[in-house]
């Protein structure tokens, strides 16, 4: 989830076309990515769900701006800033967009559809009201990057000294599948965004991927108990620190705009 979150797309994608930067064809395109289509579900307004397009337009309609994202964790309620009936949600979903100008959430419900061998994802994104207040413990954009640099720097010495990264066939082809993504001249995110959130999500998304291969393969090369401690002591803060990252960077959008009025 850490290397492109749902909700990243849409908050990135969603506010270049509140900008007027981007088409609907080309904000939902990019959206729905390998998805097969995206709905909104509870809409003020509207009986039932309704497709990407018009979610969007009848947001901006409600009078939202701009779009934030969450990236909850148990203990940690990253971008989240109420009502408890939200931030539950959220937090199972492990992500959430919140929007700005209006008192509104939206948390994605994923679901596989068809025959084995033959799935395809459909997403729901459910409309709930949101409590208007600063998002719980997002940095600037500044503050991310000299986190980002000081964290993965403690965390190499420290794997490096117990020489337990993450490796095996399985952490290669995940790294692997990661830079096939990461083309140049890709859309890390939509028109509109300052370069520093670019340099920053691309920063986080890579050492996000490490730290989940890291972890989704065992111990590494640790064997006592003491050194599997000291592993994870030193994957968990870089893995929260990414995760702010990231929600920084998608957010740089809105509050750059806040700053320029």
């Amino acid at each position: 989830m850490l290397s492109e979150p749902r909700s990243g797309r849409l908050a990135s994608w969603g506010n270049a076309l509140l900008a007027g930067l981007v088409s609907p064809d080309d904000a939902v395109l990019a959206i729905v990515g390998e998805d097969t289509v995206h709905r909104v579900a509870g809409l003020p307004g509207e009986s039932g769900p309704v497709g990407l397009t018009l979610g969007l337009g009848r947001l901006r309609a409600l009078g939202v701006t701009g779009l934030r994202i969450a990236l909850p964790a148990p203990g940690h309620p990253l971008g989240l800033s109420g009502p408890p009936e939200f931030n539950k949600l959220a937090l199972e979903a492990e992500e959430a967009v919140v929007c700005h100008g209006g008192a509104l959430g939206l948390v994605p419900e994923v679901s596989s559809v068809g025959p084995e061998g033959d799935e395809h994802v459909e997403v729901v994104w459910h409309c709930l009201e949101v409590r208007e207040a600063p998002p719980a413990d997002v940095p600037s954009l500044g503050e991310a990057e000299r986190e980002l640099a000081e964290a993965l720097r403690e965390a190499t010495a420290v794997l490096s000294r117990l020489d337990v990264a993450a490796s095996g066939p399985v952490a290669e082809a995940a790294i692997d599948a990661y830079r096939a993504r990461a083309e140049p001249g890709r859309d890390v995110l939509a028109p509109g965004y300052p370069p520093r959130a670019v340099r920053v999500l691309e920063l986080a998304q890579r050492i996000g991927l490490l730290i989940s291969v890291a972890f989704e393969n065992g111990h590494g090369g640790a064997v006592s108990a003491s050194e599997m401690a000291s592993r994870t002591a030193a994957l968990r803060p870089v893995e929260r620190t990414a995760r702010r990252a990231q929600v920084a960077a998608y957010n740089a959008f809105v509050e750059e705009r806040e700053r320029g009025r």
